[in-house]
């Protein structure tokens, strides 16, 4: 995807220069920077162009969601962002003769270290029942990139350990998907 047309979905939703969009953007392009990181450390084929344009697009949806700590004042559950941020590009692409399906999916499942059904059923979270988990290479590599880095705070990168911790409070399933995702590009350290 061109850089013009990555921006004029941006601008679309998010027309006003103001702290919501400038967050946005700087944790968009921290992702979109660790991910093509990360894509030159692997022998895993990966669509750059999509990788950088998925990373850039992964939380379109954030303005839709309540969160006023990072300048979201939507209505729905923060967790939502992603399925609402695919329904947003749907939207745009199907108003503008475009396949933004690879992205959707990509807002779809980079939450945590991806949700499974019996996840979003044990832990009565306000998702759809099914499994929003990283299928392709980019959607697994935008999920991994996420997570070193915070929409609030400091919004530094986080240490490798760091992630892991977080995802552990998330239990053990999230911890196994998250180093599965480590051990899938055959990454030995950070």
């Amino acid at each position: 995807m061109e850089e013009k047309t990555l921006f004029e979905i941006i601008d679309f939703y998010y027309p006003v220069e103001d702290d919501l969009r400038k967050n946005l953007l700087k944790h968009s392009c921290q992702v979109k920077e660790k991910a093509l990181e990360l894509a030159g450390k692997t022998d895993i084929p990966l669509n750059r162009e999509v990788l950088a344009a998925g990373a850039m697009l992964h939380d379109i949806g954030i303005k839709l969601c309540h969160a006023p700590g990072i300048f979201c004042c939507g209505e729905l559950h923060y967790l939502r962002h992603g399925i609402e941020g695919a329904g947003l590009l749907r939207a745009y692409g199907a108003a503008h003769a475009m396949d933004l399906e690879p992205f959707a999916l990509i807002c779809e499942r980079h939450t945590g270290s991806g949700l499974t059904t019996a996840d979003i059923i044990s832990q009565k979270l306000p998702l759809p029942e099914q499994d929003f988990l990283p299928l392709t290479p980019e959607e697994k590599m935008v999920c991994l990139a996420d997570k070193f880095f915070s929409k609030s705070g400091d919004m530094e990168e986080k240490s490798f350990e760091k992630v892991r911790r977080s995802m552990a409070k998330f239990g053990d399933a999230s911890l196994e998907r998250f180093d599965n995702l480590w051990t899938f590009f055959n990454f030995r350290s950070v």
